[in-house]
């Protein structure tokens, strides 16, 4: 079994142009914890999770964000919801991973299997010819290897 047989197709995506709320506002619509960064020819340029958005809310020292236009100091003073308003405001390439696992459409499920548990990561996206057409999660690999079994 492939990538191509398990995957969703339907991805939700974020464009490198929006900003943190336009992604925090996709995980709350859709009830999801992350999801890739497209530009606008569909190539995988970053992943953002909730984990990242966690990062820059939660309680830590001051952190300075180098954004396109100017560089932003998020003060450890900084009540937690004024960080969150902050964050909101920045562009999703600036808390996005840019290294991102992928795989090709055509990868079998036990390499995925691997992939996702020695990683520890929830969601791989698949792209061919380098765009993105699809994710598969930890769940979709554990309703696919054992349906059959049980």
């Amino acid at each position: 079994m492939q990538a191509q047989h398990i995957m969703k197709r339907d991805v939700i995506t974020a464009k490198n142009t929006d900003t943190v709320q336009t992604v925090v506002e996709k995980f709350i619509q859709y009830g999801i914890s992350g999801l890739p960064v497209i530009d606008n020819n569909d190539h995988i340029i970053g992943y953002i999770s909730d984990g990242d958005i966690m990062r820059f809310i939660g309680k830590h020292k001051d952190i300075m964000i180098n954004t396109f236009d100017y560089m932003a100091v998020i003060k450890d003073q900084d009540d937690y919801e004024e960080r969150a308003k902050k964050l909101l405001e920045l562009n999703v390439m600036e808390v996005a991973k840019t290294t991102v696992l992928k795989i090709a459409y055509n990868e079998n499920v036990e390499n995925i299997a691997a992939i996702l548990g020695k990683k520890h990561i929830k969601k791989l996206p698949v792209e061919r010819d380098g765009r993105l057409v699809g994710i598969i999660s930890r769940g979709d690999v554990i309703r696919e290897s054992f349906k059959s079994l049980l």
